[in-house]
């Protein structure tokens, strides 16, 4: 019974998550600088309110009631000093933005998005073969569907090594996102691992297209 309450919160967790999608899609509409005059007030908001809890405990507890239900064990320990999920997604998003030209950050955000929900809800699901720290199941399904992402997602110019490109990117993630358990968030791991490789090898076969 535990184990259907947990995947239903998951499943849940994973459906807000993905309206984290609208910012990829979003700044393929505006410039860099629109979409991060959006987008870094509303990560400071909320890091401000996550990070209260060390310092206001009474104030984000009686914020923390309304998504609470949603927060992992280790979420919700102040003593570990971690932030939530969505304040790494901001975190992440930002820092992307900044660093990535705009095609990489929206394949390498997208694929983070799509793709880790993915694995989660299918390794929690399916998960029976173990693959390095998680499930081969969940690993496979990151891979497909950020293959699936590459293939949406917007190009310079539409050649097929832009695609294949991609797909190294959405192979990368996948190690990327099994390899983060325990140690690092991957809401920063695999859109840096994926938008790393993938403006490397831009950069070394395509050098003048972005």
């Amino acid at each position: 019974m535990s184990a259907t309450i947990d995947y239903k919160t998951e499943l849940y967790r994973k459906s807000i998550h993905l309206l984290s999608l609208s910012i990829p899609i979003g700044y393929f509409f505006l410039s860099k600088e629109i979409a991060l005059s959006l987008l870094l007030p509303l990560t400071i908001i909320f890091l401000v309110v996550d990070t209260s809890k060390f310092i206001y405990p009474r104030f984000y507890n009686s914020i923390s009631k309304l998504f609470s239900f949603m927060l992992r064990e280790h979420e919700k320990n102040i003593k570990k000093k971690t932030l939530n999920g969505a304040s790494w997604v901001l975190i992440s998003a930002t820092l992307t933005l900044l660093v990535f030209p705009k095609i990489i950050f929206i394949s390498a955000f997208s694929i983070l998005i799509i793709s880790d929900i993915s694995a989660a809800l299918i390794g929690r699901k399916f998960g029976k073969h173990k693959f390095l720290f998680k499930s081969l199941e969940g690993s496979l399904a990151f891979f497909f569907s950020a293959i699936i992402v590459v293939l949406i997602a917007p190009k310079v110019d539409n050649l097929l090594i832009e695609y294949l490109i991609g797909f190294a990117g959405a192979f990368v993630g996948m190690f990327a996102e099994n390899l983060s358990y325990g140690w690092a968030d991957d809401n920063l791991t695999i859109p840096f691992s994926v938008g790393g490789l993938m403006w490397l090898l831009y950069s070394l076969v395509l050098p003048n297209l972005l």
